[in-house]
């Protein structure tokens, strides 16, 4: 782990944010395993803003005051919505809760949706964060990922996004089919010299119910091996560390300081509304953490907030048990590492010290002072199997 990671500490303790899952696309991704929906006959934005601003409310009565610390709008493509309809969202977050004059608000967008007008519209509303989903820097691969905008377009909507917002975020996908380590640099230090503060970059992996499974199944797709793949990780670690965008979680990659706060309050077991079809979330309500998510389908879910004022389907209390799993899974994907404290505030207990021991001597985790503990690189490849070791060892 470079100096540079090591050195990261916390940004934030864990606070409140409020997640907008906006569900509509133009067109579905074949790899894509999201709650997405096409409609190519529309869709009643002022009916569904009437429904985002009915759960919102709903929420606020069952949790009480909150200070909203980040709000993202996700999808799905929520750049297609109206500058608007962002705007009444924004607002009646602010209204109910209210937001905190120093907080993120991101929302996502796909190149093909893109103009300045929008953006500009965007920014006005109160958007300070874009996060542009570009996925590739070349057009056949493109293409074969089922994207609908060209690299030309992706690269002006980064720069109408670098012009509108204080920060702008992109994606990429590698491990893709064919692509060659030396194929995957060229294309990351392309993305690097564009110059923005923060950058998703995920392994394509073979999600279920997806059109890339059918075609992975029917061996029509192949895609890098387990030694391709690691490869390939590597030398992204490589070039994002030396451009100083180092690692902060297991996908993502930011410059000091520009990490996104929104992420970083899931991955430090924070707690978040999830409002909008098929939005999951993580409540405190009456002491307890309770785990949400809501109808999946666009129009059923408004039926139901329409009936009963949200759309929720489920509503768990967590176990201490449950918590801290959830706790270890998601504190361990961050270089930071999981505050062994705030573990034990949550479960009453923490890791076995000779489990820990056990997996630092295998070059898995490390020893972050007295309470913190950090999978190495070698750790975040087999995450799963140390949480649950480290899970068992709890009790």
């Amino acid at each position: 782990m470079t100096a540079s990671v090591a050195s990261r500490q916390p940004i934030a303790p864990p606070a409140f944010g409020v997640y907008l899952h906006w569900p509509f696309c133009a067109a579905k991704c074949p790899y894509c395993d999201f709650n997405s929906h096409v409609r190519h006959g529309g869709w009643d934005e002022a009916g569904f803003l009437a429904a985002y601003i009915a759960e919102l409310a709903e929420t606020r009565a069952r949790i009480g005051a909150r200070v909203v610390s980040s709000v993202f709008i996700g999808g799905g493509t929520p750049s297609l919505m109206q500058p608007n309809t962002v705007a009444a969202l924004i607002a009646e977050v602010d209204r109910l809760w209210p937001i905190a004059a120093d907080a993120e608000i991101t929302i996502e967008a796909n190149p093909g949706s893109v103009e300045a007008n929008r953006f500009s519209g965007y920014r006005e509303a109160g958007v300070n964060r874009v996060s542009i989903g570009v996925q590739a820097l070349a057009d056949a691969d493109l293409r074969a990922l089922g994207r609908i905008h060209s690299v030309a377009e992706a690269r002006r909507a980064i720069e109408i996004g670098q012009r509108c917002f204080q920060r702008v975020s992109f994606d990429l996908i590698y491990a893709r089919q064919g692509q060659t380590e030396t194929a995957w640099r060229n294309e990351l230090s392309e993305a690097l010299a564009i110059g923005v503060d923060h950058l998703s970059l995920y392994q394509l992996t073979i999600e279920p119910a997806t059109a890339f499974e059918q075609l992975y199944k029917a061996g029509k797709l192949r895609i890098p091996d387990d030694e391709q793949a690691q490869a390939l990780y590597a030398a992204t670690q490589e070039l994002t560390a030396a451009a100083g965008l180092p690692i902060y979680e297991i996908s993502n990659h930011a410059r000091t300081g520009q990490e996104s706060r929104h992420n970083l309050l899931y991955w430090r077991y924070g707690e978040y509304a999830g409002i909008g079809p098929g939005a999951h979330g993580r409540l405190i309500v009456d002491g307890a953490r309770r785990a949400t998510s809501t109808e999946r389908n666009p129009e059923q879910w408004v039926k139901r907030v329409l009936t009963a004022g949200h759309g929720r389907i489920e509503d768990e209390a967590l176990s201490t048990v449950q918590c801290a799993d959830e706790a270890l899974l998601m504190g361990l994907r961050l270089t930071e590492g999981l505050d062994l404290n705030r573990l034990a505030e949550l479960n009453g207990t923490r890791p076995s010290g000779t489990v820990v021991d056990e997996l630092t001597n295998l070059g898995l985790l490390r020893r972050h002072g007295a309470h913190r503990i950090i999978a190495t690189p070698n750790g975040r490849m087999v995450l799963n199997e140390i949480v649950l070791q480290l899970a068992r060892s709890m009790g």
